[in-house]
């Protein structure tokens, strides 16, 4: 979910009380009440305290990188520095870097300690460049803003989505532009998903909180839209809930939506025939991005920004959470794709930022191994979202979500470049 989904949690999770659905806290309720205990721990200057509140977040964050990092300064804080080195060493394990965090004067124990400095080498390492992708075409004008892409096999055409422009434009293999659709309420074009047996193209736009460029009494508000694709069009718009940001999308074989609402931590169907909204989760997500739908149709697989990746059973809403294991981060994912036992990844959430593939195992609820396909490049930027198209995957780079300010503003000095649409060999 964009703008910068950050955005999003840090407006979610400022909500008193944040409204739940159901009668148990929701996730982000519980994290706004554990940040508020680490806070007051750390104040009163409680170690053991602060601790075992930072064991907490970890294990509720499921071991995020985030986590890893609070844990091991509260490690510190409390005077274990064998603790804190090891808890160290399992972020650089997940390939990050935070050199920030680590010039704390809570880490200046840590940084003394003899082990520190290898684990510091191979941390600055994590931030080399790699890339296995090539360039597949390339958007001619700076200012647009990409933010989904999906592709029509029939006439091998790209779609995307534009934040600035608000609109949807088709693209060609060489990288020929033409307009598709502009948004109906002038809003920002956001999710995308093409349905190529229906003839049908499913976007959403949304009037991003607190962005300039959409109108103040509408900020807040999402519609779906569904496209005639010959035709270009618009057949139904459909209002999401109040206070939403409906902007990550995945079509099932049915021709239903499954949208992710990042700003209320939902997840919900849209019924093609009835074009009702059907809540599909039980409040365990903070901020839900693009879902993947399991094989047998019967879970999704719901990257939560700040949580990992939650297995989400669509009967009983049980939501099974993929172990990091101190080894793969799984939050900050924009997009995820499932192709047979290989879950791909756009990561603008990581340090720093990435494209990668995770190897599942035969139960597709474990992960085996990870590939980078593009780690801190020249011209990787925020990459948003991507589409598997044979045995590649297409996804967007440099897409300008960096240059902009919490008003959706260029930042002063930003120039931004052309955005990309990569292309990457899947390794099975």
């Amino acid at each position: 979910m964009k703008p910068h989904p950050i955005l999003f949690i840090a407006f979610a999770l400022s909500l008193l009380p944040v409204c739940g659905y159901s009668q148990s806290p929701s996730a982000s309720e519980q994290l706004q009440q554990i940040r508020g205990n680490l806070k007051r721990t750390h104040v009163a200057n409680d170690a053991s305290g602060y601790l075992a509140v930072a064991k907490k977040n970890a294990d509720f964050l499921n071991g995020s990188p985030s986590s890893l990092l609070q844990l091991m300064s509260a490690q510190a804080f409390a005077g274990d520095t064998t603790a804190a080195l090891a808890t160290f060493s399992q972020f650089v394990q997940m390939g990050q870097s935070d050199d920030e965090t680590l010039k704390l004067p809570q880490s200046e124990k840590l940084r003394a300690n003899h082990g520190f400095a290898t684990l510091h080498l191979r941390m600055i390492a994590n931030t080399t460049a790699v890339s296995r992708s090539t360039e597949a075409f390339s958007l001619t004008d700076p200012g647009s803003l990409p933010e989904d892409i999906d592709y029509d096999p029939a006439t091998k055409l790209f779609y995307l989505t534009s934040v600035l422009e608000k609109k949807i434009i088709s693209v060609d293999a060489e990288g020929h532009a033409h307009l598709f659709a502009e948004a109906p309420d002038s809003w920002p074009m956001m999710a995308l998903k093409v349905d190529p047996r229906r003839h049908l193209l499913w976007a959403t736009e949304v009037a991003l909180d607190g962005f300039d460029i959409c109108p103040k009494q509408d900020w807040g508000r999402s519609a779906i839209l569904v496209y005639d694709l010959p035709t270009r069009k618009l057949l139904h718009r459909i209002d999401g809930p109040a206070k939403s940001a409906l902007a990550d999308m995945v079509l099932t074989t049915d021709g239903d939506a499954i949208v992710s609402d990042g700003n209320g931590g939902a997840v919900y169907r849209v019924h093609s025939e009835s074009l009702s909204l059907e809540r599909l989760d039980s409040g365990d997500f903070i901020s839900p991005q693009t879902p993947a739908i399991s094989p047998d149709g019967k879970s999704l697989y719901v990257p939560d920004y700040l949580r990992g990746i939650g297995i989400l059973n669509l009967e009983t809403k049980h939501v099974l959470w993929i172990p990091m294991d101190g080894r793969h981060a799984l939050n900050g994912i924009d997009g995820l794709y499932l192709d047979d036992r290989t879950l791909v990844a756009t990561q603008n959430g990581t340090s720093p930022e990435r494209v990668i593939e995770f190897a599942l195992d035969p139960s597709l609820t474990h992960i085996t191994s990870e590939s980078l396909i593009e780690r801190a490049t020249p011209t990787l930027g925020d990459p948003t979202h991507g589409v598997i198209v044979g045995d590649s995957f297409y996804y967007i780079a440099n897409s300008g979500w960096d240059s902009l300010d919490d008003h959706g503003r260029r930042k002063p000095g930003a120039n931004p470049s052309a955005p990309l649409v990569m292309k990457a060999p899947i390794r099975h």
